[in-house]
Protein backbone atom coordinates (compact mmCIF):
# COMPACT_ATOMS: atom_id res chain seq x y z
CA UNK A 1 0.00 0.00 0.00
CA UNK A 2 2.88 2.36 0.76
CA UNK A 3 4.22 1.89 -2.78
CA UNK A 4 0.81 2.68 -4.27
CA UNK A 5 0.31 5.84 -2.22
CA UNK A 6 3.87 6.91 -3.00
CA UNK A 7 3.30 6.42 -6.72
CA UNK A 8 0.02 8.33 -6.65
CA UNK A 9 1.62 11.23 -4.79
CA UNK A 10 4.67 11.15 -7.05
CA UNK A 11 2.52 11.43 -10.17
CA UNK A 12 0.51 14.25 -8.60
CA UNK A 13 3.73 16.05 -7.66
CA UNK A 14 5.11 15.65 -11.20
CA UNK A 15 1.88 17.03 -12.65
CA UNK A 16 1.96 20.01 -10.27
CA UNK A 17 5.62 20.64 -11.07
CA UNK A 18 5.02 20.57 -14.84
CA UNK A 19 1.92 22.75 -14.55
CA UNK A 20 3.71 25.40 -12.52
CA UNK A 21 7.02 25.37 -14.39
CA UNK A 22 5.37 25.67 -17.80
CA UNK A 23 2.63 27.98 -16.46
CA UNK A 24 -0.07 25.79 -18.00
CA UNK A 25 -3.79 26.46 -17.51
CA UNK A 26 -4.30 22.74 -16.72
CA UNK A 27 -4.35 21.81 -13.02
CA UNK A 28 -1.38 19.79 -11.87
CA UNK A 29 -3.49 16.96 -10.48
CA UNK A 30 -5.10 16.50 -13.90
CA UNK A 31 -1.66 16.38 -15.54
CA UNK A 32 -0.58 13.90 -12.88
CA UNK A 33 -3.53 11.65 -13.69
CA UNK A 34 -2.60 11.87 -17.36
CA UNK A 35 0.97 10.90 -16.55
CA UNK A 36 -0.30 8.00 -14.45
CA UNK A 37 -2.49 6.89 -17.36
CA UNK A 38 0.53 6.98 -19.66
CA UNK A 39 2.53 4.99 -17.12
CA UNK A 40 -0.21 2.37 -16.92
CA UNK A 41 -0.66 2.20 -20.69
CA UNK A 42 3.05 1.79 -21.37
CA UNK A 43 3.50 -0.80 -18.64
CA UNK A 44 5.93 1.31 -16.60
CA UNK A 45 3.45 1.16 -13.71
CA UNK A 46 1.81 -2.12 -12.75
CA UNK A 47 -1.81 -1.75 -11.71
CA UNK A 48 -1.23 -4.24 -8.89
CA UNK A 49 1.05 -1.69 -7.23
CA UNK A 50 -1.87 0.75 -6.98
CA UNK A 51 -4.79 -1.54 -6.07
CA UNK A 52 -4.52 -1.38 -2.27
CA UNK A 53 -4.03 2.39 -2.21
CA UNK A 54 -6.92 2.91 -4.64
CA UNK A 55 -9.22 0.71 -2.55
CA UNK A 56 -8.31 2.67 0.57
CA UNK A 57 -9.02 5.99 -1.10
CA UNK A 58 -12.27 4.78 -2.65
CA UNK A 59 -13.54 3.32 0.62
CA UNK A 60 -13.04 6.70 2.29
CA UNK A 61 -14.28 8.83 -0.58
CA UNK A 62 -17.01 10.46 1.53
CA UNK A 63 -14.29 12.31 3.43
CA UNK A 64 -13.23 14.09 0.26
CA UNK A 65 -16.65 15.77 0.03
CA UNK A 66 -16.31 17.45 3.43
CA UNK A 67 -14.42 20.52 2.06
CA UNK A 68 -17.10 21.05 -0.59
CA UNK A 69 -19.81 20.85 2.06
CA UNK A 70 -17.97 23.35 4.24
CA UNK A 71 -17.62 25.65 1.23
CA UNK A 72 -21.37 25.54 0.68
CA UNK A 73 -21.93 26.43 4.33
CA UNK A 74 -19.37 29.27 4.29
CA UNK A 75 -20.75 30.82 1.10
CA UNK A 76 -24.42 30.21 1.96
CA UNK A 77 -25.29 33.91 1.65
CA UNK A 78 -23.74 34.19 -1.80
CA UNK A 79 -25.48 31.01 -2.93
CA UNK A 80 -28.80 32.32 -1.60
CA UNK A 81 -28.32 35.58 -3.51
CA UNK A 82 -27.41 33.82 -6.77
CA UNK A 83 -29.63 30.75 -6.50
CA UNK A 84 -31.30 31.14 -9.91
CA UNK A 85 -28.18 31.17 -12.12
CA UNK A 86 -26.62 28.42 -10.01
CA UNK A 87 -29.75 26.26 -10.34
CA UNK A 88 -30.10 26.85 -14.08
CA UNK A 89 -26.41 26.07 -14.69
CA UNK A 90 -26.61 22.94 -12.55
CA UNK A 91 -29.74 21.61 -14.27
CA UNK A 92 -28.59 22.44 -17.81
CA UNK A 93 -25.11 21.01 -17.32
CA UNK A 94 -26.60 17.83 -15.83
CA UNK A 95 -28.78 17.29 -18.88
CA UNK A 96 -25.94 18.11 -21.28
CA UNK A 97 -23.66 15.59 -19.55
CA UNK A 98 -26.41 12.93 -19.58
CA UNK A 99 -27.11 13.53 -23.28
CA UNK A 100 -23.45 13.45 -24.31
CA UNK A 101 -22.80 10.35 -22.20
CA UNK A 102 -25.85 8.60 -23.67
CA UNK A 103 -24.89 9.42 -27.25
CA UNK A 104 -21.31 8.33 -26.67
CA UNK A 105 -22.46 5.07 -25.06
CA UNK A 106 -24.76 4.38 -28.02
CA UNK A 107 -21.94 5.10 -30.46
CA UNK A 108 -19.55 2.81 -28.60
CA UNK A 109 -22.11 -0.01 -28.29
CA UNK A 110 -23.26 -0.01 -31.91
CA UNK A 111 -20.94 -2.11 -34.06
CA UNK A 112 -19.80 -0.55 -37.30
CA UNK A 113 -21.85 -1.75 -40.27
CA UNK A 114 -19.90 -2.48 -43.42
CA UNK A 115 -21.61 -1.12 -46.48
CA UNK A 116 -21.06 -4.02 -48.81
CA UNK A 117 -23.21 -3.85 -51.94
Amino acid sequence: MVRGLTLLLLFQFCGEFISRMLDLPIPGNVLGMGLLLLGLMTGLVDIKWLEEAAELLLSNMALFFVPAGVGVMVYGDLIAAEWLPISVATILSTFVVMAVTGKLAQKLETPEQDNVD
